[in-house]
């Protein structure tokens, strides 16, 4: 099937034939639904955390705070060239629409009103003003998300990169230092770089402490092969095959690189400003206190299985009530080391604590109780694809959705670090059907971050505040009361 100019193409990016050949047997068979039992709700999968506790998971974390090596991780690779869609369509056909209405008559209410007005008159005519916007001049069509500027301030307008620097310092500190790792696409890696070098001075003396920038991109060797409706590889014009990126679950290997204790994980349009920054402050150490908390718990009950000195009883409790990992009968009715075995391979797993809101008609993967193939029943990110369309209506009637707000722990308790890779399921990717010069292709995505690709992790649902989340999807998302 491949020629000996395709192969040196796939060493080129970093892939094996074999890979290649496991993607093309994906588009052949397809990716299985997940097996979903119940949407997990406050009580059953979520907890709801009370005053008193959070003030005691809070101080727990600032307690252990110091000690601990943080990164706060922030996927940002992302251009808005979606967040402007409406305004590229008005430009290119001259017919307005609710978006560029809306837009139009709340202008000077955008952070980046000012900078425009410096490019052209704000009254100058609504098509010239917009394409000002996208186009030559802010160029806002083209730059990512993290480089616009989003928020007003008496000193002058902040950007998503700018806000995250100020959230880090807020909850992610450790020893006086800020480590934060944005993932970003190459061609925009110089521009955050610039901008980070010329506002760093001023918030490390704000806040008084010393900032670890670091960039990575996506790499070659997570891109996947596209194929044709007949699943034959996609060739483009020259006869070469065409690779894609395959969305943010290839992120696991950039978070797999990250040498940290504790890594916080954020998308970088969901931010806030100062003034409405508490919410997120609190819960943000609201979910690590849980993790130290849940973690210590889980390093102790590890040593006692190991050590043989275990109430297994005790341990299995923990495991379901806890850790909501539901052991199959069969491991619960086997043999005492049958149990020990399989309650230590729970225990020893990558934690994750994540923060759910109430769904208010927002768009996000949901929390559910799913089955893995190996008939343990634990709780799972899942996104609409991974659904069955029998099950949707699970989809429909589920009371949270998740934020993309987790709080990571990385290592066993001997100090030793998980390798991320292992703990994914590859068989929660997903196949979508995508264009190329006019032509159709199939592409795929690998599992998602915080869906297939830490589906083996153990897993804590915390339910958070609304005020929590304040993403922009559309340009008018920054004229919401949380952007103002």
């Amino acid at each position: 099937m491949f020629t000996p100019e395709d192969l040196k193409q796939i060493e080129q990016h970093g892939l094996s034939v074999e890979s290649v050949e496991r993607q093309l047997e994906n588009f052949r068979k397809g990716f299985p639904y997940l097996k979903i039992i119940r949407s997990a709700r406050v009580g059953d999968g979520i907890v709801s955390i009370s005053q008193e506790q959070s003030d005691a998971l809070r101080a727990e974390y600032r307690d252990v705070q110091r000690r601990l090596k943080i990164e706060k991780f922030v996927p940002a690779s992302g251009a808005a060239t979606r967040m402007f869609k409406d305004l590229f369509s008005f430009v290119e056909s001259g017919e307005r629409n609710s978006v560029v209405d809306k837009l139009s008559a709340n202008i000077d209410r955008f952070a980046f009103s000012e900078a425009l007005s410096e490019k052209i008159a704000l009254d100058a005519p609504l098509r010239d003003v917009v394409k000002t916007i996208v186009g030559e001049g802010l160029e806002y069509g083209s730059k990512p998300k993290g480089l616009l500027l989003f928020h007003k301030y008496p000193t002058g307008a902040r950007t998503p990169f700018e806000e995250h620097l100020a959230e880090g310092a807020m909850y992610a500190s450790s020893g006086g230092e800020v480590n934060i790792h944005f993932t970003v696409s190459p061609e925009h890696v110089d521009g955050f770089s610039s901008l980070f070098e010329s506002v760093r001075e001023r918030y490390e003396k704000r806040y008084e402490v010393k900032y670890n920038i670091s960039f990575s991109v996506q790499k070659g060797s997570t891109d996947t092969i596209a194929v044709n409706e007949d699943c034959i590889p996609f060739r483009e014009a020259d006869g070469r095959l065409l690779f894609r990126p395959a969305g943010h679950g290839a992120l696991i290997e950039n978070l797999n690189d990250i040498d940290a204790d504790l890594i916080f994980i954020k998308t970088i349009d969901n931010v806030a400003p100062d003034h409405l920054k508490a919410d997120t402050i609190k819960y943000k150490e609201v979910l690590a206190g849980l993790l130290v908390s849940v973690q210590n718990r889980i390093f102790s009950y590890a040593q006692q299985l190991e050590e043989g000195s275990a109430d297994l009883m005790e341990v299995a409790a923990f495991v379901e009530r806890e850790l909501c990992v539901l052991l199959p009968e069969s491991v619960k009715s086997g043999s005492e080391e049958a149990l020990r075995s399989a309650l230590l391979a729970v225990l020893d797993r990558p934690l994750r604590v994540c923060g759910m809101v109430r769904n208010e008609g927002e768009p996000g993967g949901g929390p559910f109780w799913a089955e893995s193939a190996d008939g343990m029943v634990a709780l799972q990110i899942a996104e609409s694809s991974q659904i069955a369309p029998e099950q949707k209506s699970l989809m429909a009637d589920a009371t949270h959705f998740n934020p993309v707000d987790l709080v990571c722990a990385t290592r066993n308790r001997k100090g030793e670090k998980y390798d991320f890779r292992e703990y994914t399921d590859p068989a929660t990717g997903f196949i979508s059907s995508k264009s190329k010069s006019g032509r159709t292709l199939l592409a795929q995505e690998l599992p998602g971050l915080w869906n297939g690709a830490m589906s083996n992790w153990n897993t804590l649902f915390v339910e958070v505040p609304i005020s929590t989340f304040s993403p922009v999807k559309v340009v008018t998302d920054l004229l919401r009361p949380e952007h103002q």
